[in-house]
């Protein structure tokens, strides 16, 4: 790559990152503009398409078919029933309404698009919270900070973990047995906070309208069938790949998307479709355009001269590699889109093993899988700072930007220092959760 090509690189990624941090411009307008500057001057080309489109095909894969499945049992009716139980099970509590509304949204989140999930629960949770005279707000953003935290307990729960998991070929099992512990702990970590975060929910008490019978449901075979497509998602997710045909995450994916479009036609319950126009295609173009950006930036060389800079500082000492990696992927994900940072980050990790001589220099390859079991923290230190880092801001996941737009649109604006107050210290206690949790994995390596 040229000078002039390095600094168009470098000038175009910087005022995406920036256009859409300030909100100067609609996000994935930005980003496609800026795949165009660098298609124009010949930066990129047909083969880093080519390359993008291999990196990114599992994310969206998987961001698509849990969009397909979300929107298929939000019109089963199942979740109006949800949202009676939910609130006759606060008894009025504000304290048990918080509690019981990570509860209800984790279990999701580890399996479905983060951001798709919020959507889905979000007329639950603002109904439970006007019964029971709470402002809403401070739930929404519990909601999306949930939504996110909970992407560390499966594989597939983030796409920044399923990046990062995919890439040194890490399987949904492995991940269970090595990740979803921390996971769970950073997500428990949040209880305690609560009091102080939310004092006036925390403390609230109220007296419950009177109960009366619930709505039946007037498709129970079709919610059946949703109920049956989610479970065999799941069942996937957990087995495919232990199967002789070896189905990876995505492909499940794409597989419990058609039986839900198949379950929605068979039934009629309404056009097929419909259930196309639901998808959020604006952010799957955007994570598309985002990986091409990542793309061209990695030909500037700028990573492997960081690799060589972590040689340099840490030597061989992987924990401090780690503790970096959270600390500094962290605080970037909390600013910038995490994807495109994990992308970048990954070859980083990659090129500083092969300098510091732990895998051969065949590791950078796409395929290779054969990691020592001393680096694999180091990758799941990335995990924990990609994934809990977009929750210290506004802008720092899509969950939260979408838990935004809902309240907005309820007349109830989160402004970024609103935000801050509740993210910044549950960011910074999982964060610290999760070095120490790195730290133990270190231990018993050792």
């Amino acid at each position: 790559m040229s000078d002039l090509h390095l600094y168009i690189t470098l000038a175009v990624f910087a005022a995406v990152i920036l256009a859409i941090a300030f909100d100067l411009i609609d996000m994935t307008l930005a980003a496609l503009l800026g795949v165009s500057v660098l298609l124009g001057f010949d930066v990129i080309n047909a083969a880093d398409l080519l390359a993008s489109a291999n990196s990114s095909g599992g994310p969206i894969a998987l961001l698509f078919g849990g969009m397909v499945v979300a929107h298929t049992l939000s019109t089963t009716g199942l979740f109006e029933r949800i949202g009676y139980v939910y609130l006759r099970a606060t008894r009025g509590s504000g304290k048990r309404f918080l509690l019981l509304l990570i509860a209800l949204v984790a279990p999701l989140c580890a399996f479905l698009p983060n951001a798709t999930t919020v959507i889905l629960l979000a007329p639950i949770i603002i109904r439970v919270a006007e019964e029971l005279e709470i402002d809403f707000v401070g739930p929404m953003v519990l909601t999306a900070i949930v939504s996110n935290s909970a992407g560390m307990l499966t594989l597939v729960g983030d796409p920044a973990t399923f990046l990062v998991g995919s890439s040194i070929g890490m399987s949904f099992g492995e991940y269970l047995q090595k990740v979803s512990l921390g996971g769970l702990i950073s997500l428990v970590v949040i209880v305690p906070l609560l009091p102080r975060l939310m004092p006036e929910v925390w403390n609230m008490q109220r007296a419950l309208p009177p109960e009366q019978p619930a709505k039946p449901l007037d498709k129970p075979g079709y919610a059946a069938l949703a109920l049956t497509v989610l479970a065999a998602m799941i069942l996937l997710f957990l087995f495919g790949e232990d199967l002789p045909t070896h189905i990876v995450p995505p492909a499940v994916a794409i597989i419990a998307a058609s039986l839900a479009l198949l379950a929605v036609y068979s039934t009629k319950v309404e056009p097929v479709d419909k259930v196309f126009r639901s998808i959020d295609w604006k952010t799957l173009v955007f994570l598309a355009s985002i990986f091409v950006l990542v793309q061209a930036f990695t030909k500037t060389g700028l990573l492997q001269s960081l690799s060589f800079k972590l040689y340099q500082w840490y030597g061989t000492d992987m924990k401090f590699v780690a503790l970096t990696m959270i600390a500094g992927i962290g605080t970037l994900s909390s600013l910038l889109a995490n994807i495109p940072v994990v992308a970048a980050s990954i070859l980083m990790i990659k090129g500083y093993l092969v300098a510091a001589e732990v895998v051969p220099e065949v590791a950078l390859a796409a395929h290779f899988t054969e990691w020592p079991v001393a680096s694999i923290p180091v990758f799941i230190a990335m995990m924990f700072g990609a994934t809990l880092g977009g929750n210290a801001t506004l802008i720092g996941a899509s969950a939260n930007i979408v838990s935004a737009g809902i309240c907005a649109n309820r007349g109830q604006r989160i402004t970024f220092v609103r935000f801050l107050r509740y993210g910044l210290p549950i960011t910074l206690c999982q964060l610290t959760v999760s070095a120490l949790y790195v730290l133990f994995m270190f231990q018993l390596i050792s």
